[in-house]
């Protein structure tokens, strides 16, 4: 069993990737919600919808979000009745939230909901929520505290970012849909997929339970940085760390999941770091990170899983 934590665009790349080399019945997806939200009476989960679009091959490329072959007529008629859409629900993605608010009301918790709209997707493999309780990402700015989408959609991530809060994880528990297996010792490694560590990878880590097995687990644990050539492939990572007084290399990358990290793969535009990452213990691959295709997508999961076995030889060594 492998299991991989994601959060969306770049994250549901590699998942994409692990999907399509890896057995279905072998291959649990553990998702971000900390971005979920509620908008006109849906339930929004943005993380978790990126990952099921890439990996049932629906996802629109171009723009990396959302679905192919989208349109906008739904949005265009709430505007002209006096909506704020700020928020952008493509028809076709309208659909799934319609249906998940309607399990939802219906008594399923989140893992029933994702799990039923994962299968009518055709996705064999596990796609799986983090938890069932909520748990949101806060962005503490320079202007105050903003919840992460007000941040990342509605102020296009202008505020100087100071710090992060993740609201309701010291109550949440890890869906059993995934917890369980990783806790048992059913799994042969964790990969943590190139999303942003703050906002992505962070709100599953924020999970007591989580960082507590992590910190006490058996199988090896590699990271994808998220970083190419000292910038962030999409998204405000880059930003954060600088605005956070962090370096913008895959050695912050490391240090920020010390704690539980085997193994890091970095790109080739990055190979400089190598020799210091080595120093500091870890086990290292150097490849094309740029997922442009699935091709490359398939690519970089195998040298992950490569790097996840070499991982696990040393610690059983």
């Amino acid at each position: 069993m492998i299991h991989a934590f994601s959060g969306g665009v770049g994250g549901a790349k590699l998942a994409r990737g692990l999907a399509d080399v890896v057995p279905p019945q072998d291959l649990t997806l553990v998702v971000n919600t900390g971005d979920d939200f509620d908008y006109l009476g849906l339930r929004i989960m943005p993380d978790f919808d990126s990952v099921v679009y890439a990996v049932s091959g629906l996802n629109d490329e171009e723009r990396g979000w959302g679905r192919s072959g989208e349109t906008w007529r739904c949005k265009e008629t709430l505007g002209k009745l006096g909506v704020d859409t700020w928020f952008s629900l493509g028809d076709k993605d309208l659909a799934l939230h319609l249906l998940r608010r309607s399990l939802l009301d219906g008594g399923a918790t989140v893992t029933d909901a994702a799990t039923e709209i994962a299968q009518g997707l055709g996705i064999t493999c596990r796609v799986v929520p983090m938890t069932n309780h909520p748990v949101r990402t806060m962005v503490v700015t320079d202007e105050g505290e903003l919840s992460f989408q007000d941040y990342f959609v509605r102020r296009r991530c202008e505020p100087r970012v100071r710090a992060f809060r993740f609201a309701g994880a010291n109550r949440g528990t890890p869906s059993p849909a995934w917890f369980q297996s990783l806790a048992s010792g059913a799994s042969s490694g964790l990969v943590l997929c190139p999303s942003n560590p703050f906002v992505s990878i962070d709100p599953i880590l924020s999970l007591p339970a989580v960082r507590g097995l992590l910190m006490r687990r058996e199988f090896p644990v590699v990271a994808v940085s998220p970083l190419v050539g000292g910038a962030a492939v999409k998204g405000p990572l880059a930003k954060m760390l600088r605005e956070l007084g962090l370096d913008c290399d895959p050695l912050a990358i490391a240090a920020h999941y010390a704690d539980f990290l085997d193994g890091i793969v970095i790109d080739q535009r990055d190979a400089a770091y190598e020799a210091e990452l080595r120093r500091r213990g870890l086990r290292i691959a150097v490849c094309d990170t740029m997922m442009a295709d699935r091709d490359v997508s398939r690519r970089l999961a195998r040298v992950s899983l490569d790097l996840l076995t070499e991982c696990g030889a040393r610690r059983a060594a």
